[in-house]
């Protein structure tokens, strides 16, 4: 009966950090979203400098460190993390440029990097719709790993789209003979570049936050359940 308590007493700790670190990712995916093109839209936003942007990236990375520490024996589960937490950096390190490129956008580095975090960013929902596949699969939940399961498919296929899309208007907008013809059509998207990726990044970003509150609720109800289970009879 010892080892058993042993093994409780170390989850518990374990599954707060992971709790602490979904809901870090909840509040960090809409700010980062929203603080960085916001930001780069040159807006009420940008009167903060690079503070927004940083700190909201920041906030999403935080998250992954906490769910970093869960079941680190599991291979699988950590390289996916892993996988995130390097694309989650990578935005970070790019996040200053949304306020520089905002000051200076006929600077040909500060365009180029808001571009490559553009991808970044897609890549980086896909590897934490991975991770929180692999997270659905330890737990005891089974209505949970088949919600995430089928959740997962759906918004890996709208990234997809949103990755063949993002690179179609690169290509265009870098050697504009593709789009003989176009011209009209390709000033438009120039004007409209930074609310198309707000509107069109919606959509996987609030499907993303009700996958990790879904996995977060699911994990307090069962500890919760746990812990009454375990009181002496006759306590509430």
């Amino acid at each position: 009966m010892g080892g058993p308590a042993v093994n409780q007493d170390s989850l518990l700790p374990s599954l707060s950090r992971v709790v602490r670190g979904l809901s870090a990712l909840f509040w960090g995916l809409p700010l980062a979203l929203l603080a960085c093109t916001r930001t780069a839209l040159g807006d009420l936003w940008s009167q903060w400098g690079l503070g927004l942007p940083v700190i909201s990236c920041a906030l999403v990375w935080f998250g992954l460190k906490q769910l970093e520490r869960f079941r680190p024996r599991e291979r699988v589960w950590v390289q996916s993390v892993r996988r995130a937490e390097l694309l989650a950096q990578l935005n970070l390190a790019l996040s200053p440029f949304t306020w520089w490129w905002s000051r200076r956008p006929e600077v040909t580095l500060f365009g180029a990097s808001l571009l490559l975090m553009l991808f970044s960013a897609l890549a980086f929902l896909l590897a934490l719709n991975h991770a929180l596949r692999r997270l659905a699969a330890l737990l005891p939940d089974e209505t949970l790993r088949s919600d995430i399961r089928l959740f997962t498919g759906v918004n890996s296929g709208l990234l997809g789209t949103l990755m063949v899309f993002a690179a179609t208007w690169t290509l265009v907008r870098e050697w504009p003979a593709l789009a003989a013809g176009g011209d009209g059509l390709l000033d438009l998207l120039e004007q409209a570049r930074v609310s198309l990726i707000v509107s069109l990044g919606l959509p996987p970003v609030a499907l993303t936050m009700a996958l990790v509150w879904k996995a977060k609720e699911a994990i307090v109800t069962d500890v919760y359940r746990d812990q009454r289970d375990t009181l002496p009879a006759g306590l509430p």
